[in-house]
């Protein structure tokens, strides 16, 4: 919770000094808090209420079609919304059904396969539902002029209407956003006995160790790890 206050309050002096409004850097200032990522227990849907969550997206509409293709290819693929904003056309190879770009956050080279699911949501986006716009990014903006998505764009408002109207409420005090659903195709990978290695080259993990923080979701495979008292003793 502190390091959310300081975090909030760091971009508001940047924004601050930035527009000219101060002289002093007040967020060199703030004092900078550790957080251990392995404190944290990341969150992970429900398999149905995923897709009540699809099917709560209504696809007649051109913005309904993007956001289906952009929900599908994060609930299967686990893309990052940074990769997803960033996404060119050129980075779809129909012949091959394979999607290539360079991740966002690590700068490392990403192929996955094109599904076959991603592929006709993505095809009835392009043929009925995207704008005429000269922009080369797959997804855009639908509201004039069309261009790309901002930096902090995080889907965050989109993903919570889709929510409200499936009728899913999040657990109290869980952050339930687009990363979320990336968490569940970890546990879902992890059920499926889909080794470390394998999750962390779809996931885009640089470091496996980073991968084996979705291990904590994975109940039924801890609770094989659990010890009999008796037999220790």
């Amino acid at each position: 919770y502190v390091s959310t206050v300081l975090y909030v309050l760091r971009n508001y002096f940047t924004f601050l000094k930035d527009r000219n409004f101060i002289t002093t850097d007040l967020a060199a200032s703030l004092p900078h808090v550790r957080i251990m990522r392995n404190a944290f227990i990341p969150h992970a849907w429900k398999t149905g209420d995923v897709k009540k969550l699809l099917t709560s997206i209504d696809r007649d509409s051109s913005k309904g079609k993007r956001d289906y293709a952009i929900l599908l290819m994060i609930v299967h693929l686990g893309l990052r919304v940074s990769d997803i904003r960033n996404m060119k056309m050129s980075s779809l190879n129909w012949n091959k059904k394979t999607i290539t770009l360079s991740m966002q956050k690590t700068r490392q080279a990403l192929e996955l396969p094109l599904l076959d699911d991603i592929g006709w949501a993505i095809i009835d986006y392009l043929k009925n539902g995207r704008p005429q716009t000269p922009c080369d990014r797959l997804f855009v903006r639908h509201r004039a002029p069309f261009d790309s998505f901002g930096e902090n764009a995080s889907f965050y408002s989109e993903l919570h209407r889709y929510m409200q109207v499936a009728g899913i409420t999040p657990p109290a005090g869980v952050h339930c956003g687009l990363h979320s659903l990336r968490s569940t195709l970890a546990r879902n990978m992890l059920e499926a006995k889909t080794p470390l290695p394998i999750i962390s080259e779809v996931l885009g993990h640089v470091n496996i160790n980073t991968t084996s923080i979705y291990l904590k979701i994975d109940l039924e495979g801890l609770r094989k790890c659990a010890l009999d008292p008796e037999e220790v003793l």
